[in-house]
């Protein structure tokens, strides 16, 4: 692929977001691509190492603030008449609360999504304090004289220890989980408030 063909893809990956960063972003991988050339590459060389269109795409995408493209997407693009704006305020009482409540039913969704996370960590701190503790207290009640006591609050402590390994790399991997779903979240309101531009 060439650089034509690069940056065409790139624009076509990037049609319909805010056209400040399209035009930003072309012009940083155009450089790039003519830095890359200057240091010896053939031009198809110096586009194969950037990466595939699509990823860059995404990474572009994922980089543009939320609340950009919320307010590139509620700009009007012309001015509004006056029954358009009759209509939204005689409506006003109906549609503000709807959409409050949709605000706030994803708001606690989100928030309920990331206290499972919270709860999986907290359960492996107690597991690693009871691992801790365990050993600690049969230790004492060893060196106390209360052999069987001791050993069976190590042999709690020890089980406690083994399970709070597992339940780390479980949690390590529900974090990893909602953090991808996050993101994927994100991008896909980010494609939702994409403007869909009209054909030329």
């Amino acid at each position: 692929m060439n650089k034509v063909d690069f940056l065409e893809g790139l624009r076509n990956g990037l049609k319909g977001y805010p056209q400040d960063d399209v035009d930003e972003r072309l012009a940083f991988y155009s450089e790039m691509i003519d830095d890359r050339m200057e240091e010896g590459l053939a031009e198809e060389e110096a586009v194969e190492e950037l990466g595939p269109v699509d990823r860059i795409v995404s990474q572009i995408v994922s980089d543009i603030p939320l609340q950009k493209l919320v307010k590139e997407k509620i700009k009007p693009k012309r001015r509004m008449r006056a029954w358009e704006i009759v209509l939204l305020v005689v409506g006003a009482p109906l549609w503000i609360p709807l959409l409050l409540v949709a605000f706030v039913l994803l708001l606690v969704v989100y928030v309920l999504i990331w206290v499972i996370v919270v709860v999986l960590w907290a359960v492996w701190a107690a597991l690693t304090a009871g691992a801790l503790g365990g050993i600690a207290a049969g230790v004492i009640l060893i060196v106390q004289k209360d052999l069987t006591q001791g050993l069976l609050m190590i042999s709690a402590g020890i089980v406690s220890a083994g399970l709070s390994i597992f339940a780390f790399y479980g949690c390590l991997a529900a974090t990893k989980g909602m953090a991808l779903l996050s993101k994927k979240l994100a991008l896909g309101i980010k494609s939702k408030l994409r403007r869909k531009e009209n054909a030329q």
